[in-house]
């Protein structure tokens, strides 16, 4: 028997999403900013490397760099812009200890962990190699990928809604300090990939969740009135192995 289409779609759509989700989530692009440092004072290995680079620009009279600032769920970066000369960390400080960081790397984690779970549930679930797929498995893992789509863009809604507020001890006064002047922080590339994983996991999982339903028999002209498929071998007239129909949707 064909696989129903709701299962090929559930399980071709939840595997993408748990990739793009991981991708987001190991990636240190959730927000980013540029910022215009000054290199007057003391030198400092990052500016005599982009010195080395050529990459000082002239505001003024004053040489600056242009600094990429960007910050993901556990890791930070800080890379000169135009440049290869880039260099990261381990969040730390007030970021790492802001309670809605937390709460979005403790979303992503249990929703990393669903999706897979849910993956070899509906894998289990589907088995194209015999003639009845067990729905019920399939309809569970499903379940589990819709939950974790729901937990990763909660935390993608909390960490994007609050994007700009994170480790600030004064929201108000933003990042702007004598390190990164004039530093205005907006959403990252890995964001977006967060965004369309978490949605083709809800897809793939709905979709998961819509083959729960048994299909009835197209064709069993000796029973009309038995509503499960013959190839439940519950119709006495139809022979073990007879072919009456196949599952297509």
């Amino acid at each position: 028997m064909h696989t129903p289409a709701s299962m090929v779609m559930g399980i071709v759509f939840a595997p993408l999403g748990l990739v793009l989700v991981f991708t987001a989530a190991i990636t240190p692009q959730w927000r980013e900013g540029q910022a215009r440092l000054g290199m007057t004072g003391p030198g400092s290995l990052l500016r005599s490397g982009a010195k080395g680079h050529g990459m000082g620009v002239r505001s003024g009279s004053v040489e600056a760099l242009l600094l990429l600032r960007s910050d993901g769920l556990w890791e930070s970066c800080l890379q000169v812009e135009h440049s290869e000369l880039k260099q990261c960390w381990p969040v730390a400080g007030p970021y790492q200890r802001d309670p809605r960081v937390r709460l979005a790397q403790g979303l992503v984690l249990t929703s990393l962990f669903l999706c897979g779970t849910g993956i070899v549930l509906a894998c289990i679930g589907v088995r194209c190699w015999t003639d009845l797929p067990l729905r019920g498995v399939a309809a569970t893992g499903g379940l589990l990928v819709v939950m974790a789509g729901l937990l990763s863009l909660t935390a993608l809604g909390v960490y994007t809604h609050n994007l700009g507020r994170l480790g600030m001890v004064n929201p108000g006064q933003g990042i702007n300090n004598h390190r990164f002047p004039h530093l205005s922080l907006r959403p990252a590339g890995s964001l977006y990939f967060g965004w369309l994983g978490s949605c083709l996991q809800v897809l793939g999982g709905s979709a998961l969740l819509f083959s729960f339903k048994r299909p009835r028999c197209l064709s069993c002209p000796p029973c009309p009135e038995q509503p499960v498929c013959p190839a439940c071998r519950s119709c006495p007239e139809i022979k073990p192995d007879t072919d009456v129909y196949e599952v297509t949707c």
